[in-house]
């Protein structure tokens, strides 16, 4: 790599700044030419914890520029100070402090991104309630989705409905996209229509036919029990995703459904070395499509951004406070997400 990945601090008072150290310590290889963009005394703490009795912690170096990064030795993290130095926070407590550094972690790495000064970012885990406690301009945003979203636009000079993204979740097994995101399942109804669908099933065909070299097997999930059963227990599968569906199909995409959600998951599962019926699986809403990729591996999870102009990957868990600072957390999901991220820009 000619230029640095940018792993984000996440919320310092969750499992974010330890599964980045374990990450640095068992896989030398992903972690290759990437920095940590946080915070120095947080690193430290999470070095230190790692380290076995009678065993030296990680040295952690600080940058005095992000591309020294690219030099650094094996199982050394180099951490490039984001803003002014905080007091550590309490371990596996809800924050305004932990917030407002995590979330300044992330502007800066995305701008950096935007810049051209980083080739990706991974974001480890920060925490909702933190980042709204920590007030304007975080509290606008429920995650990081939304909040690159804004950096992005804001950097492209176009509104933020401009520049639409979806989240994919993807591992072995099985990859999800999802209509919308984080709002009420009430509210996530309501987004069931056919303009997000259309620009779902878009951003998913041009994302996976850049990743997997060719057209996308996309199966659609349908909204209601056995997608509607011919509009008996509901019309949106034949007003709406049916629709949907012809037109992406008209336009070149693989695409396949409206399917019942009880059995599209299913039929688009990866296992016993057997690719499944469909690459990727839209799901019309937050917690129908999570559910199964998470049931299906949680610890090798991936989260992706699709739709930005910039790589972001993400591991697909939370900050885990009831485990922080126990030594307990598991770095699977965030090395998948460095590997991924790497593969996402050819490295």
């Amino acid at each position: 790599m000619d230029k640095p990945i940018a792993i984000t601090l996440g919320d310092p008072a969750g499992i974010g700044p330890e599964i980045i150290a374990k990450a640095f310590r068992d896989a030398p290889d992903a972690t290759a030419g990437c920095l940590l963009a946080g915070d120095v005394a947080s690193m430290r703490r999470a070095s230190l914890g790692i380290a076995g009795p009678g065993q030296p912690a990680l040295p952690v170096l600080v940058l005095d520029h992000p591309a020294e990064a690219l030099q650094a030795p094996p199982r050394c993290i180099p951490v490039w100070q984001v803003g002014a130095p905080v007091p550590l926070v309490p371990l596996g407590q809800v924050g305004a402090v932990a917030g407002e550094l995590a979330g300044r972690c992330v502007v800066w790495a995305a701008q950096a991104a935007l810049r051209g000064e980083i080739a990706a970012l991974v974001t480890a885990p920060l925490n909702k309630q933190a980042l709204s406690a920590a007030g304007p301009p975080y509290d606008a945003f429920p995650g990081h989705t939304e909040l690159l979203q804004s950096v992005a636009a804001q950097h492209a000079g176009v509104r933020v409905q401009d520049m639409p993204v979806r989240m994919m979740l993807a591992n072995d097994a099985l990859r999800v996209v999802l209509v919308s995101i984080h709002i009420s399942l009430r509210h996530a109804l309501d987004a069931v229509t056919r303009a997000n669908i259309d620009e779902t099933l878009r951003i998913t065909d041009t994302a996976l036919r850049s990743l997997l070299g060719r057209p996308p097997r996309i199966g659609v999930a349908g909204l209601n029990p056995h997608a509607g059963e011919g509009g008996l227990f509901g019309r949106e599968e034949i007003d709406v995703i049916a629709p949907a569906v012809d037109a992406a199909r008209a336009a070149g995409m693989d695409v396949h459904g409206p399917i019942a959600p009880d059995t599209v998951f299913m039929r688009a599962r990866a296992h016993a070395g057997a690719t499944g019926e469909f690459d990727v699986v839209v799901a019309m809403y937050h917690d129908q499509g999570l559910i199964p990729v998470k049931y299906l591996g949680l610890d090798e999870g991936v989260n992706v951004t699709l739709g930005l102009p910039l790589v972001r990957t993400s591991p697909d868990h939370g900050t885990a406070f009831d485990i922080a600072g126990t030594g307990r957390a598991d770095a699977g999901s965030l090395v998948a997400a460095l590997r991924l991220a790497r593969r996402l820009i050819g490295a």
